[in-house]
């Protein structure tokens, strides 16, 4: 194999809010050679989730913080160019955890997925990888939408609020989303096929609440926490069931109030619970199964944000806090072998 420079995005410094100079710092080395076990990936496109951000903090978590000096950690997606490793085949399309850098080494292991007969990587890290399988699982299991009931999903422009809605629409709920300005909210509407969507940045989210769910709120997706979580709270149905996927609001600046209105889901005898997908890895089939039926009848819809090039992965995990994507946000690093 021909000697290969590895472009990374490492880790200089912990952030304080928004990434800023100085925090990471673009470094090229040659490309690893796979051993024995191992298979070399090229990276095609970079994920940017708010996860992301979560691990650049000294802080515990389900994954150990990023260290300093080390490739920042995300997931993304690429082809393998040499292996060593019979789980995977050179030209195989695989997802697992990239980080900012165009080569990575995988192993047969938990983090790297082989996509056997998908060629369309945009659907995969939209709908048929972790974005996915979180919105499925988050809103099948815990959420549980029922037909005529009422679904309200925070961040309903992004990526997993997008999918978590529609799979409560293919269910028979009423879907209303929660978004950031009217062009995210005409996206939700007439891309997405929610049935209305808030705009929160309009003010006086309780009205607008009241006004759309009449009724009260028998779902809740919520990525946001924060006030929008606690104006949730404040119009729940009886027995509604409150899915806690995300906390965007808190990952920049670690203040973590708690909702004055949890006590409503006393008075509603309702309930509220996290999740992390990954504690469903052996279910993950089940899901991209259901989730590629709907896809091909037409009743699941995606979209992407893409940054171009390795350098551009800062400004695109900056710009998920300011609100710059609409679905998946993604950094293309590389060509595809296969466009559809």
């Amino acid at each position: 194999m021909p000697s290969l420079t590895n472009r990374q995005i490492v880790l200089r410094r912990r952030p304080a809010g928004m990434l800023q100079p100085g925090d990471t710092e673009p470094i090229s080395s040659p490309a690893p050679e796979p051993a024995v076990g191992e298979a070399l990936l090229r990276t095609t496109y970079i994920g940017i989730d708010a996860a992301v951000r979560t691990w650049l903090d000294d802080q515990p978590g389900y994954l150990p913080p990023v260290q300093l000096g080390e490739v920042i950690r995300a997931a993304g997606i690429g082809e393998v160019i040499a292996s060593r490793c019979d789980a995977y085949a050179v030209g195989d399309i695989v997802t697992t955890l990239s980080g900012f850098q165009e080569y990575v080494l995988i192993r047969d292991d938990l983090f790297s997925t082989p996509m056997p007969g998908e060629t369309d990587q945009l659907a995969i890290m939209s709908v048929y990888g972790p974005t996915g399988a979180t919105a499925y699982f988050g809103m099948t299991d815990i959420g549980r939408p029922q037909s005529g009931e009422t679904v309200v999903v925070s961040a309903a422009a992004g990526a997993t609020g997008s999918i978590a809605g529609q799979l409560a629409k293919i269910a028979g709920a009423r879907v209303v989303g929660i978004a950031g300005g009217a062009d995210k909210c005409r996206a939700v509407v007439q891309d997405f096929g929610f049935d209305a969507c808030i705009d929160y940045k309009a003010g006086d989210l309780p009205a607008a609440l009241k006004r759309h769910c009449p009724g009260g709120v028998d779902v809740y997706f919520d990525n946001v926490g924060g006030p929008i979580l606690d104006a949730v709270l404040g119009r729940l149905a009886p027995r509604a069931r409150v899915v806690l996927c995300g906390v965007i609001s808190s990952y920049l600046t670690g203040k973590q109030p708690g909702p004055a209105n949890y006590v409503n889901l006393l008075a509603k005898t309702a309930s509220m619970q996290g999740f992390n997908a990954l504690d469903q890895w052996g279910r993950f089939d089940e899901a991209f199964t259901a989730l590629r039926r709907w896809a091909a009848e037409g009743r699941l819809a995606h979209r992407e944000t893409i940054y171009q090039g390795i350098e551009s992965c800062v400004d695109a995990l900056n710009g998920l806090f300011t609100g710059a994507n609409i679905g998946k946000m993604l950094v293309k690093v590389g060509e595809p072998s296969t466009v559809v």
